[in-house]
């Protein structure tokens, strides 16, 4: 039997992850996907002969749609549908990449799994679901993810957007957060639904993931706003600081750069190993309607245009469309491995564009890493001990319930 990729991506019903989604498929549509190829900062270490086949090693992909609504789920499923339905018949001018289309296209099997990041019984639930339901998984992309915001400090704004105008419209300062929420579980709330979820989902999947015929692999979803700036150790579930969202975004830097690092550990004692590679993908600047409570429609119209113009201006990070903004999430997963360095330096792969929207995929470091290289250890330490203490009270009530 041929083997099929078999992807999940979390939060894919809107936004960023439903054009991960959609990129994904259409990518998939050709026999050498163009987001499979190096990008610019790879080319220079490959022969021709190496960039010039992509193919995957899959035939068709099972893409699991992991997402807390199951309805908005079922209506993004039959939009991807559709969206594959319209690329695929724009291809017909391509009598070569039309059939291996409409291949592809009779392979694709769109699945709807429920998962709640905000409930740690609804990750492993989802976890045992898929555990029992596939032989494997290929990637998980982790790109749900929220922010909780009050409103926006409007002197602030003024104030970044007159001194530092590019900067406000890409990693803005001026946004205010609740602080001291918990979720269901007693953990830091925005803590739980960006990173720990995440994490354990991992954690819950990893027997999957080694069983990729390929090697499994983790996309974690940062953010241009991830700083360290903000971000205090001891607070490590992120219930004492103002800044939650990029701090969770900052913690994702350092866990996903040491797991990975493990990986290329184990590499290296055994070249013959698969482990599963880690990798931190960002967006750039994409409008969603993730701010649209505290902005109204007018302003993000505003908003929006304010991006066109910051783009106009210069900035390679202002992606703007979810479709643009899933480059390098869909790179991630589908170019193959030797496509990337293995530097001493950790990087993000970020979605970027030039001055006229072509999309493309860039780098950039993980901001203070070596100031803060034992830190992010010591916090994989506390999440794995959390996740085990977790998974032994699951345990200890599944027990219970079967004695009752």
């Amino acid at each position: 039997m041929a083997k099929r990729r078999i992807t999940i991506v979390t939060g894919a019903n809107g936004g960023i992850g439903f054009g991960i989604c959609q990129r994904l498929l259409c990518q998939l549509c050709h026999p050498n996907p163009s987001d499979a190829s190096p990008q610019k900062f790879s080319l220079q270490n490959f022969s021709e002969s190496q960039t010039d086949d992509v193919s995957s090693d899959y035939d068709g992909i099972t893409l699991i749609m992991a997402c807390r609504s199951a309805n908005r789920a079922k209506n993004a499923r039959e939009q991807l549908y559709q969206c594959l339905d319209t690329y695929v018949d724009g291809l017909k001018a391509s009598p070569d990449e039309y059939v291996h289309a409409k291949k592809f296209q009779e392979a694709v099997d769109i699945k709807i799994h429920q998962l709640d990041l905000a409930v740690m019984n609804s990750v492993f639930a989802f976890a045992e679901e898929i555990s029992n339901q596939y032989p494997y998984i290929t990637d998980i992309i982790c790109n749900a993810g929220l922010a909780s915001f009050t409103g926006i400090h409007w002197p602030s704004c003024f104030v970044q957007l007159a001194t530092e105008p590019i900067n406000a419209m890409t990693a803005p300062r001026f946004y205010n957060q609740h602080m001291g929420e918990m979720s269901v579980d007693g953990l830091g709330w925005v803590w739980q639904c960006n990173m720990f979820a995440h994490y354990s989902l991992f954690r819950a999947l990893q027997p999957l993931l080694l069983a990729s015929p390929t090697g499994g692999r983790v996309v974690w979803a940062s953010s241009l706003e991830a700083s360290p700036s903000f971000y205090d150790s001891d607070d490590w579930q992120l219930t004492k600081t103002e800044h939650s969202y990029e701090s969770s975004k900052y913690q994702i830097d350092l866990i996903a750069t040491h797991l990975d690092l493990l990986a290329r550990r184990a590499l290296e004692e055994d070249p013959t190993s698969r482990p599963v590679r880690h990798f931190v993908s960002e967006p750039g600047v994409c409008s969603t309607n993730v701010s649209i409570a505290l902005t109204g429609p007018i302003l993000e119209i505003l908003k929006v245009w304010a991006f066109y113009i910051a783009r106009f201006l210069g900035s390679v990070h202002h992606t703007i469309k979810p479709y643009k903004a899933a480059i390098a999430s869909v790179h991630l997963v589908l170019a193959p491995l030797y496509f990337f360095a293995l530097s001493s330096q950790p990087v993000r792969y970020g979605a970027e564009t030039d001055w006229w929207g072509n999309e493309r995929v860039g780098l950039s470091p993980v901001r203070r890493w070596d100031e803060n290289c034992a830190k992010g250890e010591a916090l994989l330490r506390k999440c794995d001990a959390l996740y085990q203490s977790l998974r032994e009270q699951e345990k200890g009530t599944m027990d219970s319930d079967t004695d009752a």
